[in-house]
């Protein structure tokens, strides 16, 4: 390790790249330039509550649509997936939701938003645990944490762009040219998928083969995974917040503009996608994933207790984003490789899904307890509720570690053993 660290940045940097196939770099690339058109989501809550007039709690009742239609589609995504393959579940997903964001500019009640963004999350949601599996199909047998981070890493670097350009679209021209450039860059996204990204079966490949710590068990019968599961759809209720109640906290408490929030959004993605496939180079083998996963947990928490520090100043908001960001590259790409690495082939399928109706769940709860616990009893007791239910997700995830199994303390340790071996 102190090797590593004797090593100068930019060849750890240059490192933590090398040896990723090509194949995976355009699957990266599609999703950089469908999320670089995120501009819909991160501003939904304020277009419905400023721009239409909604109430908090009726922006909740929308974005809880938006939740359930997300479930539904990580569902159906993964029973499409082994069906017929991710490639196309991929291309279909991007394809067809690009139609329907340009769709929702006709949408105006509040029941008929509610239905059109249920359809729209139903479909675009598929593609994430055919995404899932695709990055395995794609990556080298020794490269599938750092192809995840790869993605993540193209997925946080299109968030940085994508609710810069909104803010300063919704700002000078409105609401509604953001459902037509969230569309169009879907549309596009699919078109280079299909034209330069050759399709591939999963079980072409080697690194699909079963991970050395993975059991043969099924999802719903994996207890260790299933309470691991629970502690990280707790996390991600709390990470959640920052897309559905902290803009409106930082239009309506803090005074902030349109693109001064969509800048401070861009600030997650940007420092993410410089960092975190370096950060995970680093970390990878060398500490225990469920410590990293923890500390993450806990520095979310604290990120949102930050923001009673002062009720009017915006530099809380700036000091929540920075602790926000640190806590999820600690916490979320080592659960995404902890659940992959837990499937064998024939239950990949199944726990991706798993893994993904999991989090297609916390856009449901998400917003319903951010905006109503906000609209009933205010800011300042939602972010203490949300910090606290961080900590009980953190002291969850360290319990899940204690259980043992694929991806807890023994095999971390075994990890770390190896890595001490190896010099590094």
């Amino acid at each position: 390790m102190f090797g590593l660290l004797q090593r100068t940045p930019l060849r750890v940097f240059y490192n933590a790249f090398r040896g990723l196939s090509a194949n995976v770099w355009l699957l990266a690339l599609v999703t950089f330039i469908n999320r670089s058109g995120t501009m819909v989501i991160p501003f939904m809550t304020v277009y419905l509550t400023v721009d239409r007039q909604f109430t908090l709690e009726q922006a909740g009742w929308v974005m809880g649509s938006f939740g359930l239609g997300s479930l539904l589609g990580a569902w159906i995504g993964g029973k499409l997936t082994d069906a017929i393959g991710f490639y196309k579940v991929q291309f279909w997903a991007l394809f067809l939701s690009g139609f329907v964001f340009i769709g929702l500019m006709g949408l105006h009640s509040l029941w008929a938003l509610c239905v059109g963004v249920f359809v729209l999350s139903s479909i675009s949601d598929a593609f994430r645990p055919a995404n899932f599996v695709a990055v395995g199909a794609y990556s080298k047998p020794e490269n599938i944490t750092r192809s995840l981070a790869l993605v993540r890493m193209a997925i946080n670097l299109g968030w940085s762009v994508g609710p810069a350009v909104g803010g300063f679209v919704a700002a000078s021209m409105g609401y509604s040219l953001l459902f037509l450039v969230d569309g169009l860059t879907c549309i596009v996204a699919a078109l280079i998928m299909r034209i330069f990204l050759p399709p591939r079966k999963a079980n072409n490949n080697p690194a699909m083969e079963d991970p050395p710590d993975a059991v043969h068990t099924p999802p719903h019968k994996d207890l260790p995974f299933l309470f691991f599961l629970s502690m990280m759809i707790l996390v991600a209720i709390c990470f959640m917040q920052f897309i559905h109640t902290l803009p409106v906290f930082c239009k309506t408490r803090l005074g902030m503009t349109e693109d001064e929030i969509g800048l401070l959004i861009a600030l997650n993605g940007l420092v993410i996608g410089l960092s975190e496939v370096t950060l995970v180079y680093i970390l990878e083998g060398r500490f225990h994933k469920i410590w990293l996963m923890v500390i993450g947990a806990v520095v979310i928490a604290i990120s949102f207790f930050s923001l009673n520090l002062h009720p009017t100043w915006a530099g809380v908001a700036v000091i929540c984003m920075s602790l926000l960001t640190i806590g999820e590259m600690l916490n979320f790409p080592f659960a995404n490789s902890y659940a992959i690495g837990r499937a064998t082939g024939k239950t990949r399928g199944q726990y991706m899904a798993f893994y993904t109706m999991g989090f297609a769940i916390t856009t449901i709860l998400a917003p319903l307890i951010g905006l109503q616990v906000a609209d009933r009893f205010g800011f300042k007791t939602l972010w203490i509720l949300i910090g606290c239910m961080a900590l009980v997700a953190a002291i969850g995830i360290y319990l899940a570690g204690r259980m043992g199994g694929a991806g807890g303390f023994q095999s971390a340790d075994r990890n770390v053993a190896n890595a001490d071996q190896t010099g590094s």
